[in-house]
């Protein structure tokens, strides 16, 4: 296995057969329960099914970051399939149809960059493992590191299937939500290239070149936009009064960086690299 598992290239084969199988475990979940569900809940419980599916492979290989890809998978796949089985291609859907996967395939992209092979854990899924018991530890990983992002995906993503059933025509709000999801996916693009750049070149050191200079974290800031941009692009069919609650996905996102993503990495680069402290006062957090 371990032979297998620390090869780069069977490794990538491997997390494509566990992704296109969880795909086909939420299409026959969606199909079991669709006649008995309304259909964004159906639609839930087979993106949860999937999940479950890529948990299991996870617990498997002993490796939480099985799940890595997911958060930009599925969303694009997802949104595709919807938009299709609904009939539903007006000129909004497919503006968001667009910005959806340029973001996902710049996001796989990027992951599939840094993807080392099985044997390798990303830092933050490795310190839960190694400090917390192993019955806390499996909590964690499948209600938080497994579960919480696809909730919060899913209802980042609501407004968009939201969108896909909406009848009207495209408004300048339309388009400025796109023009605000495809700004947010290049500001991660660019952001990305550039520490990946400086980390070739000065290991261990802080990126402080480009947007980095201007601010710690545009490539999180890119991130939280995209799914504001979204919502932006649903409220321009449907209006602002229309299903409120819907916010509550692009808020949730927000929060989910705010309060979990970023102060995890900047206790870690306040551990780990010298000069830090003062990049961070002297820094805002975004750009």
């Amino acid at each position: 296995m371990s032979n297998i598992t620390s090869s780069r290239t069977l490794s990538f084969v491997i997390i494509a057969v566990i992704y296109i199988s969880a795909a086909l475990v939420g299409f026959f979940t969606y199909d079991l329960v669709q006649s008995c569900l309304a259909s964004y809940w159906a639609l839930f419980l087979a993106d949860v099914a999937a999940t479950v599916w890529v948990w299991i492979f996870g617990l498997l290989y002993k490796n939480v970051s099985v799940y890595d890809p997911y958060w930009s998978v599925l969303p694009p796949v997802m949104l595709t399939i919807w938009a299709v089985s609904n009939e539903s291609l007006t000129l909004a859907s497919v503006l968001l149809l667009i910005a959806v996967w340029y973001w996902g395939i710049r996001l796989t992209g990027n992951w599939a960059y840094t993807f080392r092979n099985l044997d390798s854990e990303d830092w933050r899924y490795t310190k839960y493992r190694t400090e917390q018991s192993p019955c806390i530890f499996h909590i964690i990983n499948f209600f938080g590191l497994n579960m919480m992002p696809t909730v919060v995906v899913f209802a980042a993503l609501l407004p968009g299937l939201h969108l896909s059933d909406s009848v009207g025509g495209a408004t300048w709000l339309t388009w400025a939500g796109f023009v605000v999801c495809i700004a947010a996916a290049t500001l991660q693009w660019i952001s990305d290239n550039q520490k990946h750049r400086f980390a070739k070149e000065h290991k261990g050191e802080i990126c402080k070149i480009g947007l980095w200079k201007h601010g710690r974290h545009p490539n999180y800031l890119g991130e939280i936009a995209m799914w504001w941009g979204v919502w932006i692009m649903f409220v321009s069919i449907n209006g602002l009064g229309t299903c409120t609650w819907f916010v509550a996905g692009p808020i949730a996102m927000t929060c989910l960086f705010l309060f979990i993503s970023i102060p995890l990495m900047e206790k870690r680069q306040l551990k780990n690299k010298p000069g830090y402290a003062e990049y961070k006062k002297a820094t805002r957090m975004f750009v």
